[in-house]
């Protein structure tokens, strides 16, 4: 979308994040610096009046418990009554048996509009002989464009694998983001702030393909710029966030480096 940092700041979403306690500080912090507004509501008593007067749900099973999945359906739901985007980040798939089921429970519940996940969780979820450590990914056999078409497809979703390079289809474009930095992966939370930066332009483009390529290609840039000044993994995250806060269309656009790839 032409100028979609600048629309962002402007327009402000409101993105509901039901997410992991881990990162949950970061989640709020990455949507504020790129322009939306984050609010993060758990309780079952009130995740759906909360998803209503929101622009975005973004959903995270990163600590999930069972309680924690009700009010992910019963926000899903809300959020598919309102037409509004939903965003899961499927943390963890691949690891434990319960997890795979809780992710298929909520897929099964009601619409996501986007899957997002490393290419070891994405894989599992694709019914791939895949496991994940923990949450980090493992490798994969498959081809990850075709894993991400083909999941797409079956779940009528835009689905987006990242890691060095990331993956983004809708089931009939899959295209390639090689924007970041490997620095990010040595601070926990990146990941989990993709998917509220995800959420935030998906709240203002319903081609989720186009919104999760801004999100990642955008965010991305401002890690190679965080990198270029850091010394290490904390002042990397400083800077991570400064870089962030600072971008604009006109500095990003001409980093981005994204391809479409050919079925």
């Amino acid at each position: 979308m032409k100028d979609a940092l600048k629309t962002l700041r402007e327009t402000k979403p409101l993105v509901h994040h039901i997410t992991n306690w881990v990162t949950i500080y970061d989640c709020a912090n990455i949507t504020r610096a790129f322009g939306a507004l984050p609010v993060m509501a758990h309780a079952i008593e009130e995740c759906a009046d909360m998803t209503k007067i929101s622009s975005a749900l973004v959903l995270n099973i990163g600590t999930l418990t069972s309680e924690l999945i009700e009010s992910m359906i019963i926000s899903t739901k809300t959020a598919n009554e309102k037409q509004i985007p939903v965003v899961l980040d499927i943390v963890g798939v691949g690891a434990t048996q319960f997890r795979n089921q809780m992710a298929a429970k909520i897929l099964d519940s009601a619409h996501v509009d986007i899957v997002k996940g490393n290419y070891s969780e994405i894989a599992k979820l694709a019914g791939e002989n895949a496991r994940t450590k923990g949450v980090e990914a493992t490798s994969i056999s498959a081809d990850p464009g075709w894993l991400a078409k083909n999941l797409a497809t079956s779940r009528y979703c835009t689905v987006v694998m990242t890691g060095k390079e990331d993956i983004v289809s809708d089931g009939s474009r899959i295209f390639s983001i090689k924007n970041g930095h490997a620095e990010m992966g040595s601070i926990v939370g990146t990941g989990c702030m993709a998917a509220s930066i995800i959420g935030s332009f998906a709240a203002l483009n319903d081609d989720f393909c186009d919104a999760a390529i801004d999100a990642l290609s955008f965010f991305g840039v401002a890690g190679e710029f965080a990198a270029a000044k850091s010394a290490g993994s904390g002042s990397f995250k400083m800077h991570l966030y400064d870089e962030v806060s600072g971008l604009t269309d006109e500095k990003a656009v001409p980093m981005t480096n994204v391809e479409s790839i050919e079925d």
